[in-house]
C-alpha cells in the first residue's frame, strides 16, 4: 500500500482498489466465521485485541479505497 496513488495508472488504481475490495471481503468473512461460527472458545480480551485489529485494518483498507475512488473520479473514471 506504498505506492503514491498519482503514480499510479488508471488501471492500475481500478485494480488496486478491486484487489482491496477483495481482500477487506475476505477478512471480513473470516472475522464473522471467527465470531459467529465457531465453537471455540477465545477469551474476552483476545476477543477486545482481535476486534481492534480487524476495525483497524478495515478502516485501514477503506481509507485506502476511497482514495483511490477520490483519484479516479478526478480523472473522470469513476
Amino acid at each position: 500500500m506504498e505506492n503514491k496513488i498519482e503514480n499510479l495508472t488508471t488501471e492500475q488504481l481500478k485494480a488496486e482498489f478491486q484487489r482491496l475490495k477483495e481482500e477487506l471481503c475476505d477478512m471480513e468473512e473470516v472475522h464473522t466465521f471467527t465470531f459467529q461460527k465457531t465453537p471455540v472458545h477465545i477469551s474476552a480480551e483476545k476477543v477486545t485485541n482481535m476486534q481492534e485489529e480487524f476495525d483497524e485494518e478495515c478502516r485501514q483498507y477503506k481509507e485506502r479505497m476511497a482514495l483511490i475512488e477520490k483519484e479516479l473520479a478526478k480523472r473522470g473514471n469513476l
